[in-house]
C-alpha cells in the first residue's frame, strides 16, 4: 500500500481530499477527545490528514502513525516532532498487543497486500473494548475522486478497466471484511466530502504527475492521446469555479 512521492504532488493528487475526509472519518470512528481516548493508531498515515487532526485533538504523545512510504514518514516526522512515527506496513505492525484505544486507517485497506490480515493486525494492538475503523473510496458505483477521469477513459479506451476491483471499494465489502476479524458490533457509514476547484485546469494538472494508477495511465500516452482525454475530461465537467463531492464507504468495530 501507500504512494511514493513527495508531499506537494500528493497533496494537489489526493490531498486535498484525504484532508477534509478527515474530520468526519474521526467522528464515525470515535476519535474526538482525549476524555475518551489515550492512545490512537494512523495506520497507512500517508503525508498525515488524519494523524495531524488526532495531533490537535489527542496531543501528539498519544499519536502513533506507520506508513510504507519512507518520503511520507521522514517528513511527518519534521512536521509532527512529537508523534511517534514509523515506516512500516499494516500486515505487520510493530506494535504490542492491546496498546492502542483506537485504530484507523484511512484510504488503506484497498491498498493493503492483504487486507484481512492487515485489519487482524489493526484489531490485535488494539485493546479490548477499543475501536477499529476504517474507509475507502467508492470506486466501484463512481463516488470517488477520481470518478470522473475514469468516464473519460473508458470513452475513449473502452478496453481499458479503470480502476481495479479493490478491496472495500463497492458497498458492504469493508463490512465483510472487519467481520472477517475478531471485531464486534461491527457499523457501517458513508462520508461525503466536496472540494472546490477554481478552474479546470486545476483538476487537470494533478493527473500530469505520474501519480497512482491514473496518472501512470497518463503517463503512457502520447501527446495527442493526452490532448484527447484532457478534453473529453473537460466535457464531464462544469465550467470553473466547481465542486467535486466524493463519497467513501466507512466501517467500525469494537475489539472483543
Amino acid at each position: 500500500m501507500g504512494f511514493e512521492t513527495d508531499d506537494t504532488s500528493y497533496d494537489l493528487y489526493m490531498g486535498r481530499y484525504s484532508r477534509v475526509l478527515a474530520p468526519p472519518f474521526l467522528e464515525f470512528a470515535g476519535g474526538n477527545s482525549r476524555n475518551e481516548l489515550r492512545l490512537a493508531l494512523d495506520v497507512g498515515c500517508g503525508p498525515g490528514a488524519v494523524t495531524n487532526v488526532l495531533a490537535r485533538r489527542l496531543g501528539p504523545d498519544a499519536v502513533s502513525a506507520i506508513d510504507p512510504s519512507e518520503s511520507f514518514v521522514a517528513s511527518l516526522r519534521i512536521a509532527l516532532p512529537g508523534v511517534d512515527v514509523r515506516a512500516g506496513v499494516a500486515e505487520e505492525l510493530p506494535f504490542v498487543e492491546g496498546r492502542f484505544d483506537l485504530c484507523v486507517a484511512q484510504l488503506v485497506v484497498h491498498f493493503m497486500a492483504d487486507p484481512v490480515a492487515g485489519l487482524a493486525e489493526m484489531t490485535r494492538v488494539t485493546r479490548s473494548g477499543g475501536t477499529v475503523a476504517a474507509c475507502v473510496w467508492d470506486h466501484a458505483e463512481g463516488g470517488a475522486p477520481t470518478s470522473r477521469f475514469w468516464r473519460a477513459v473508458t470513452a475513449l479506451d473502452p478496453g481499458c478497466a479503470g480502476e481495479p476491483r479493490r478491496a472495500g471499494t463497492w458497498r458492504g465489502h469493508l463490512v465483510q471484511l472487519f467481520e472477517s476479524t475478531r471485531l464486534t458490533r461491527v457499523e457501517a457509514g458513508t462520508l461525503t466530502v466536496r472540494v472546490r476547484y477554481s478552474s479546470f485546469d486545476e483538476w487537470w494538472e494533478p493527473y500530469l504527475l505520474g501519480i497512482g494508477r491514473a496518472g501512470e495511465y497518463v503517463s503512457r500516452l502520447n501527446q495527442s492521446g493526452r490532448n484527447a482525454l484532457r478534453e473529453k475530461c473537460r466535457e464531464e465537467l462544469p465550467a470553473g469555479p466547481f465542486d467535486i463531492s466524493a463519497t467513501a464507504w466507512a466501517a467500525r468495530g469494537v475489539v472483543a
